[in-house]
């Protein structure tokens, strides 16, 4: 019992960087891309800038890192600068999850190059830096899979999540203001989708699992994230086939 709390902390430590790095990916570039728009209010907030301080939620934080699911601190916008209010709300709620597949893609050309470190000094360096080498890759591990987790979350078609906003841009003007109605209660939703709570419900009620399994959202999150991770470890296993590793 003491190793897997041992291994549980040591996760979370490990994580914590990840988690960091893709919030703080993620509000800014909303920031900036709105800014770069016309818009002052992401300059005027404080939330142009990748200072984690000034985009992390403190509950967000906390549940992200224990349980998968939390949130930052949402960048206040102002489309009326926009000189095409749809375009422009389209591209600054892409820009969040976008900079995480971005960061994704960096993170794996580090995590090469550390690997490529460590194949190189592999016998020559001491014990511990050995092990600093490992832990940087590790953590970097950790990142990859946590970006691209948080940008695939990201995109789902649900109030308040990105994916929602763009869903709305291209909606016709009396379904749009039909949905707004319903919007307050998106996280509501959000958080019984992830939480699997209707296909536990029916499970009580004898609905078999083979159909209930179809309404788990982590079920769609899990296969995405392994299609994009996927496609990482393609370029992985090219990069190292490159360097004859």
């Amino acid at each position: 019992m003491f190793e897997s709390v041992k291994d549980y902390v040591l996760g979370l430590l490990l994580s914590l960087p990840g988690i960091i790095c893709a919030l703080s990916i993620h509000e800014f570039s909303h920031a900036f891309v709105s800014s770069k728009l016309g818009d002052p209010l992401p300059k005027a907030t404080g939330r142009l800038t990748l200072n984690p301080f000034r985009h992390i939620d403190p509950i967000g934080f906390l549940t992200l890192l224990l349980l998968r699911f939390g949130w930052a601190k949402p960048v206040v916008i102002d489309p009326r600068y926009y000189k095409n209010k749809k375009l422009g709300i389209v591209l600054t709620s892409l820009a969040g999850p976008f900079s995480n597949f971005v960061a994704a893609f960096v993170l794996v050309l580090a995590k090469l190059l550390t690997y490529l470190l460590w194949a190189a000094t592999y016998g020559s360096l001491s014990s511990f830096w050995t092990t600093v080498i490992e832990v940087v890759y590790t953590m970097i591990d950790y990142s990859v899979i946590l970006n691209v987790g948080l940008g695939l979350f990201n995109l789902i078609p649900i109030s308040p999540l990105d994916g929602s906003k763009v869903l709305l841009s291209f909606l016709p003007l009396k379904a749009y203001e039909k949905v707004l109605k319903y919007e307050r209660y998106g996280f509501c939703i959000l958080l019984l989708l992830m939480f699997d709570i209707p296909g536990r419900l029916l499970s009580i009620v004898g609905v078999p699992s083979s159909i209930t399994v179809w309404l788990d959202m982590s079920l769609y999150l899990g296969v995405a994230r392994s299609a994009v991770i996927g496609v990482f470890e393609n370029f992985w296993m090219w990069a190292l086939s490159f360097f004859g590793l």
